[in-house]
């Protein structure tokens, strides 16, 4: 995995200063620590920092290609899991490879294909393509969004990168935040509204989407969604084929030229990935390694709830015992969590998800000791219906994204002059109905089946995506590279139409899965119930984050001090706490997120306008 990022302008090119280029590809150094390169032409200029894991010697970058008079280059982020069926077909019509590396295959694939190739990409990406012939950028994202794509504008001149920090390390970017910014981060975040970001004038290419700049200017076009059809095959035959989807998206991801492992949780997803993955594995005399994640007190603090019913120490080593992986169990402290708040942050560039963040920084600088590349069960739960918001309608109709539970919650800690509550609640959720309606469902579909497409594409085109942020931020921040197979499009497209009676057989949640991977699983993983990401239950953790935002609370002349309800704040430090986002941000997370924002404020010289 890597770092792009790009200037450019075919009107004017007085902006194209490559002393601005280096400065923002710096940025981004933490993305591609093994190499460097730069590419510098009259319109346009390229910045890549890569992170070698295929074709580690021959995979520079910006790389270039010409077909006859024609000259081509790119800067890409990302891995193409059908590389070799892609370069076969691309040879036989002319293609000279001289490398084995994945990019060479999608830069050829646009000589080939143009605008086209990305319908022939099977993998997570974010790449731009100089046709010099055409004096025009060709740019595109995966279809979920794995790999992050940002950009903006300074007059006629583009700016793109892999980060926002980034584009703000441009001299005329300016860190402002307006109010729909706000809102997004007291309503939504770390969730964020599709192509923005919460910063005034810095935009996101959404996933699925391609895009094209020449000097008539940008223009976008989305080249995939989940398409509603009708399905004909059989319960066996859903069973068999999404066994053998999945299979198939596992065997693609575990190549790679630099040591793989697994996250290893206990639970059905992970152990789904982490049983396939150690098959292969066996089947080549390999070993499989994995990992798991604890924090220190868990064991001691942890109340059986609905979220959380079970910890998955009682699972991890079992299972990796059954799989015959080479396991190790990384263990947090509260201290080690709290530390490393604020540079999850500065990994995301806006408060995410609190320590549910600054965990998985810390067990990914873990991870790197051993391992560069690791697969994720992650998004399992979006492809499959494995929320309540699937299968509880008075969750789904509510005016609301059904993730939040209490819109409030964030908003009431801030003055309401500065928050603009009200205002913020009737924008989202125009923007969430605006969303619901552009869905695509089929019309002989039953009402169960409805509400399963419309819960699907919401987790997708929201929820997911801001998991999906979480795995590349936090991971790539420790040079590690995080695969998620189970957003394979493949298996998507597939599952998206198979009927909810057999996705949500007897009532039990991701039962297509659960029959799907019983030839690979025991029972006692695939009647597991259902746990959500595990976080610190330590009562330390707590207090120390009170601490620290009580100390923001202190500082006179902040921006946090002085748009914060000091009053409701106190209110909410007082009382019990409940659920306020997904299935696990409570209050010791509410609190950690209030540092995280404080700190963001201050180390971003953010502008309220």
């Amino acid at each position: 995995m890597c770092s792009i990022c790009a200037i450019a302008d075919f009107r004017n090119n007085e902006n194209l200063n490559p002393g601005t280029l280096t400065v923002m590809g710096r940025t981004m150094k933490h993305r591609g620590p093994d190499d460097t390169g730069v590419y510098l032409s009259k319109n346009v200029l390229m910045h890549h920092n890569r992170l070698s894991v295929m074709d580690v010697n021959g995979g520079k970058q910006p790389m270039s290609v010409s077909s006859g008079e024609k000259k081509y280059t790119i800067i890409y982020n990302g891995e193409i899991y059908n590389t070799d069926e892609l370069k076969e077909e691309l040879s036989l019509s002319g293609a000279i490879f001289n490398t084995k590396c994945d990019t060479e295959v999608v830069l050829w694939s646009y000589i080939k294909w143009k605008d086209k190739c990305v319908e022939k990409l099977n993998g997570i990406f974010s790449f731009v393509i100089y046709d010099e012939e055409e004096c025009r950028l060709f740019m595109a994202r995966d279809r979920f969004g794995v790999k992050p794509f940002f950009y903006s504008f300074v007059g006629s001149t583009l700016l793109i990168a892999s980060e926002i920090k980034a584009i703000l390390a441009h001299p005329a970017i300016k860190p402002k935040v307006d109010k729909t910014g706000l809102w997004q981060l007291l309503f939504l975040s770390p969730v964020t509204l599709n192509s923005s970001t919460v910063f005034r004038d810095i935009y996101e290419l959404s996933p699925g989407e391609m895009a094209c700049f020449d000097r008539f200017g940008l223009s976008i076009k989305k080249y995939w969604q989940l398409m509603a059809k009708p399905f004909s095959d059989s319960r066996e035959a859903a069973i068999y084929k999404t066994k053998e989807l999945l299979c198939d998206a596992v065997r693609r991801q575990v190549r790679s030229d630099v040591p793989l492992c697994e996250f290893l949780s206990g639970g059905l997803d992970s152990s789904a990935i982490t049983a396939i993955a150690s098959k292969y594995a066996r089947e080549n005399n390999e070993t499989c390694f994995t990992y798991s994640f604890e924090y220190e007190g868990n064991r001691e603090s942890l109340k059986s709830n609905m979220f959380q019913p079970q910890r998955d120490d009682e699972f991890d080593e079992r299972t990796a015992d059954f799989l015959f992986t080479d396991h190790m169990v990384l263990t947090a402290s509260a201290n080690e969590v709290e530390n490393a708040l604020c540079a999850s942050v500065d990994a995301r560039d806006f408060p995410g998800q609190a320590d549910v963040d600054s965990s998985l920084l810390y067990y990914c600088k873990q991870v790197k000791k051993r391992h560069t590349v690791a697969l994720s069960g992650e998004c399992s739960d979006e492809i499959f219906g494995g929320y309540p918001w699937f299968y509880s309608s008075e969750m789904l109709n509510r005016d609301f994204f059904p993730w939040i539970h209490n819109p409030y919650v964030r908003s009431g800690l801030f003055k309401n002059d500065i928050a603009m509550a009200n205002d913020g609640y009737r924008y989202i959720c125009e923007k969430y109905r605006e969303d619901k309606e552009s869905y695509s469902l089929y019309d002989d579909d039953s009402e169960d089946m409805k509400n399963s497409r419309i819960a699907t594409n919401l987790s997708v085109n929201f929820f997911m995506t801001s998991l999906l942020e979480r795995n590349d931020r936090m991971s790539m921040a420790s040079g590690v590279e995080v695969r998620v197979p189970f957003a394979d499009h493949h298996l998507a497209e597939y599952v998206y139409n198979v009927p909810w009676n057999i996705k949500h057989e007897n009532n039990t949640e991701k039962a297509l899965l659960i029959n799907a991977m019983k030839d690979y699983l025991p029972a006692f993983i695939t009647q597991r119930k259902k746990s959500s990401y595990s976080k610190s239950h330590n009562p330390e953790y707590e207090k120390t984050v009170i601490g620290l935002l009580e100390k923001e609370l202190l500082k006179k002349g902040s921006l946090f001090y002085e748009i914060a309800d000091r009053k409701n704040i106190d209110k909410m430090l007082s009382s019990g706490g409940d659920t306020w986002f997904g299935q696990f941000m409570t209050k010791p997370q509410l609190i950690a997120w209030l540092v995280q924002f404080a700190y963001w404020l201050e180390k971003y010289n953010v502008v309220l306008v």
